[in-house]
């Protein structure tokens, strides 16, 4: 099974969160951080760093690394295993604006749209939002129906 290393970063502001509309690719018409595959040669937190500022134009300079996100998942029709480093910011440099790729919009911690989402960030994002760390493993079937999961503090 093919191995993909992805990052996914999520921006925090007061009782906000940035989610971002997916306009093309994978996952188009869901919100989601903001992130993308590792390139030969990055390490997760320059993929992180470069793909937050491809994708919304800013710059992450307060960050951390919160949690690993495992899958097991149907991508193009092949069952393959993401791997995502996932990192909240609470400070950044530039103002986030849309892309050819992503349309960000700030959310209220409480009105974020569980149902335009994928369906696994119901279970990992309040913890995350809590502040919490976390290992999680989630695998699906090809209609993303939830196969097994499991959710670890570290």
């Amino acid at each position: 099974m093919e191995k993909v290393e992805t990052t996914l970063m999520l921006l925090r502001k007061n009782d906000e969160i940035l989610l971002a509309m997916k306009k093309r690719g994978f996952g188009v018409g869901k919100f989601n951080g903001v992130g993308g595959k590792l390139k030969i040669g990055e390490t997760p937190e320059m993929a992180m760093l470069r793909e937050t500022e491809e994708e919304i134009g800013v710059v992450p300079s307060k960050y951390e690394k919160v949690g690993l996100l495992d899958f097991v998942e149907f991508y193009k029709g092949e069952k393959v295993n993401i791997v995502t480093h996932l990192y909240t910011a609470s400070e950044w440099e530039g103002e986030p604006k849309e892309s050819e790729e992503m349309k960000p919009q700030w959310v209220g911690v409480n009105e974020i749209p569980y149902d335009k989402m994928f369906v696994d960030d119901k279970y990992w994002l309040p913890l995350v939002l809590e502040g919490k760390k976390l290992d999680v493993f989630f695998e699906f079937d090809e209609d993303w129906n939830v196969i097994s999961k499991r959710i670890d503090e570290i």
